[in-house]
C-alpha cells in the first residue's frame, strides 16, 4: 500500500544577511517533510523483523519522491530554479538504519526529484535513527557540478513529535543560490595544487 502519511510540512529559509554583510541575492533553502508509518515496525511484535525489504520499497517509494518532489518545485517556482539538492531520513527508535535507507535510496524515489530538476550529480544525503524532534540534516550539493563547493549547504530543522517509535521522517532538500559570500574555491583548484588527476581525484 502507498505511504501512511500523518504530517508534511514545507520549510523555507531566506538568508538576507551572512557574516555581518548583506546578500547579493539572498539564499534560499526549502525542505519538504513527509512522516510517514515505519512499513516494516509493528510495535504489537517488538521480535519482528523484516528480510526482504522490497516489497515495502516498492509501495512506498515511489509516491513519497513524487510527493515530496511537487512540494519543492511548487516553492521553487520551477525546477530549473533549483540549484542545490539533498535528501534525508530519521527512522524512529523501534526502527533501523536500513529502514531511513530503504526510503530514500531507491531510485524509485530519488529519480522524482533528479528528473524534476533536471540534475546530473547524485542527491547528496543523511540516513539517521532518533526519536520526536530530533535533528533532520539534509545535506546539499549544486545538482550538476559535484566540485561547486558555494552549494555545499545543510538544511537543518525538527519536528517536534516525530518520528515516533514506529515511524520515518523523510525530507528532500533544495537551494536557489549558494551560501552569499562563497570564497573557499572549488575542489578542482586543490587537484591542481596536489597533482592529482580531475578524472582521478583519489590517485587510486
Amino acid at each position: 500500500m502507498p505511504a501512511n502519511i500523518r504530517k508534511t510540512l514545507l520549510h523555507v529559509e531566506n538568508t538576507l544577511v551572512e557574516g555581518n554583510k548583506k546578500a547579493k541575492k539572498p539564499l534560499v533553502l526549502i525542505a519538504a517533510v513527509a512522516v510517514i508509518k515505519n512499513p516494516w515496525v509493528d510495535l504489537q511484535d517488538s521480535e519482528k523483523f523484516v528480510e526482504d525489504l522490497k516489497p515495502g520499497i516498492l509501495d512506498v517509494a515511489p509516491g513519497l519522491g513524487e510527493l515530496l518532489t511537487s512540494m519543492i518545485i511548487k516553492e521553487a517556482g520551477s525546477g530549473k530554479n533549483v540549484e542545490g539538492y539533498g535528501k534525508s531520513a530519521i527512522v524512529g527508535l523501534k526502527g533501523e538504519i536500513e529502514h531511513a535507507s530503504g526510503i530514500i535510496h531507491t531510485l524509485r524515489f530519488g529519480n522524482f526529484y533528479r528528473e524534476a530538476v533536471s540534475a546530473k550529480s547524485y542527491l547528496s544525503f543523511c540516513n539517521t535513527r532518533g526519536g520526536a524532534n530530533a535533528p533532520i540534516m539534509i545535506p546539499l550539493m549544486d545538482k550538476n557540478d559535484a566540485g561547486r563547493r558555494s552549494h555545499y549547504l545543510t538544511i537543518q530543522l525538527s519536528v517536534p513529535d516525530a518520528p515516533a517509535d514506529d515511524e520515518i521522517v523523510v525530507a528532500l532538500g533544495a537551494s536557489i543560490g549558494g551560501r552569499p559570500h562563497h570564497r573557499i574555491g572549488d575542489r578542482y583548484q586543490d587537484l591542481k595544487d596536489l597533482g592529482h588527476d580531475l578524472d582521478n581525484p583519489a590517485s587510486v
